[in-house]
């Protein structure tokens, strides 16, 4: 089974699995629009299911990273997002 990964921001600090509402509101309030963005990249069908949208998906996920000049975007998992909060550097 693969992996199930969301997109967000390296400095939002809420969990797009588990927090979305509050990870929406910090995506929006800082102006990153990061559905809306990722909406362009993604090439997927409405007459098609979510799992057969997935890899285009994950695709899009995988351009936009690419193409960010910002290097502001990242894809996590549920488990993984948990780690990297953990490991996030410390500012001074």
């Amino acid at each position: 089974m693969e992996a199930e990964y969301m997109m967000t921001t390296i400095d939002n600090p809420y969990n797009p699995f588990t927090q979305y509402d509050e990870w929406l509101a910090y995506d929006v309030q800082h102006g990153y629009a990061t559905q809306e963005t990722l909406a362009r990249f993604a090439v997927v069908g409405n007459n098609l299911t979510e799992s057969e949208n997935a890899p285009a998906i994950n695709e899009a996920m995988d351009r936009l990273i690419e193409v960010d000049p910002y290097c502001r975007w990242i894809k996590v998992t549920k488990d993984g997002f948990e780690r990297m909060q953990g490991n996030k550097p410390k500012t001074t």
